[in-house]
């Protein structure tokens, strides 16, 4: 038995699947949600819940620090600026009041904003608008 089949057929059914345009944007915008999602779970009710060191050497564990410093000195305008983006990105709930201090990232947020990427800066200030009040 002899299936006649025409070529342009035998090219579709081989082609791979493409989602639409629309298809594409409402996938990124799901993964987008769950991307807030992450970050917003992971905030303090209050800026005042970060009361962690202003000054001297912390050691970040290796689940914060996994893929490079972990030792960081308070002291060096840099390095505590890494470790508060590191914490931003990576720590869990309870990391945040233990590694960040409210006063400390008051001061550090007009650059430090800029260093995070817009969904962890989104997250961030529209939970705590002075934040965002602080760049103006």
């Amino acid at each position: 038995m002899t299936f006649a089949t025409s070529p342009a057929a035998m090219m579709d059914s081989c082609a791979p699947a493409h989602n639409s345009p629309r298809d594409v944007s409402a996938a990124e915008d799901k993964d987008l949600a769950l991307y807030r999602k992450k970050f917003r779970r992971r905030l303090p009710e209050s800026l005042d819940e970060l009361r962690g060191p202003t000054q001297g050497i912390v050691e970040l564990p290796l689940h914060l620090a996994w893929s490079g410093m972990t030792s960081y000195d308070l002291g060096k305008p840099r390095q505590r600026m890494g470790l508060y983006r590191t914490v931003l990105y990576e720590g869990l709930r309870d990391d945040l009041p233990r590694y960040l201090d409210s006063g400390v990232l008051l001061q550090l947020w007009p650059v430090l904003r800029t260093l995070v990427d817009r969904t962890v800066r989104a997250v961030w200030e529209d939970a705590f608008p002075h934040l965002a009040s602080r760049i103006r």
